[in-house]
């Protein structure tokens, strides 16, 4: 991992992404002469909680300094900012999570800081409070403060999953109306389910394979079920609404995404109306 950090192959490679950025942590933290007291922020601040992410996980890590004239390494990049009530996460001396959402923010994408502070709302690691007093407390002129104040305004805890955080921030850029989400629909025989998305007459979902449930290693005749039950839900939920899929692949080219909404009458916007009646944003 690092010059005298070894972790064995075998556990290197059953780490999920996020943890074998964590581990670089980890061992830069164990290499590093001021040891445990090295405040870890950005990404490694993410990787420490746990924080989902969009854009592969950098080979850098990147620690707090809040003095210019600091000098990073090949590994190690300083991120200048002002001081933190810093958190010892298993080990690791990281930001907070609502700072290391504005960090993301300020010094990398939308996408990723979107996805990060969804997670953070969803899991109670922080409060839509927490995000603005940390924006509160970046310079007006500051380096990423628009992006971080757009954050705030997006970041939204009923949001599931990575897929969905990213499927918003498009369909804000792309001009899409703001959707409401995880809407309830109900019929004759009652609660249908609830979706990721919805509009006046139509509503999205990501990935609607995962909503399969199949439970591993289910059986043939198991997972038939599943799927038998996931399609009347489907028919019940198309006789009251027009309904649009999608997957990681319609994301990865936003106009698909764009093309799949307006089959189904959901077209962009002139202009945003997603802040309108919010303040903060940009």
């Amino acid at each position: 991992m690092r010059t005298g950090v070894w972790l064995p192959e075998g556990a290197f490679d059953s780490l999920a992404p996020v943890d074998r950025h964590a581990a670089l942590v980890h061992a830069t933290m164990r290499t590093h002469p001021s040891g445990e007291s090295v405040t870890f922020a950005g990404e490694s601040a993410a990787a420490a909680w746990g924080l989902p992410r969009i854009s592969a996980w950098p080979g850098t890590v990147r620690h707090l300094v809040t003095r210019r004239g600091v000098s990073g390494s090949s590994v190690l990049r300083p991120l200048l900012g002002a001081e933190a009530d810093a958190v010892r996460v298993n080990g690791l001396l990281v930001t907070p999570p609502a700072r290391t959402v504005v960090d993301l923010a300020r010094y990398g994408t939308l996408e990723d800081a979107v996805t990060a502070a969804d997670y953070c709302l969803r899991h109670g690691m922080c409060t839509r409070d927490d995000l603005a007093a940390e924006l509160d407390l970046v310079p007006r002129r500051a380096r990423g403060r628009a992006c971080a104040a757009t954050v705030v305004a997006l970041a939204d805890g009923l949001s599931m999953s990575p897929g969905e955080s990213l499927s918003r921030v498009l369909m804000f850029r792309l001009l899409i109306p703001k959707p409401r989400l995880q809407v309830s629909f109900s019929d004759a025989d009652g609660h249908i389910g609830d979706v990721d998305f919805g509009w006046e007459g139509a509503v999205g979902e990501f990935d609607g394979r995962v909503k399969y449930r199949i439970p591993v290693g289910a059986s043939h005749e198991e997972a038939g079920r599943v799927l038998w039950a996931e399609k009347q839900r489907e028919d019940r939920l198309r006789r009251r609404t027009q309904v649009a899929r999608w997957v990681w692949t319609d994301l990865r080219h936003p106009p698909r995404l764009l093309a799949i909404l307006a089959d189904k009458g959901v077209l962009p916007e002139r202009r945003s109306t997603w802040f309108d009646d919010e303040s903060g944003a940009v």
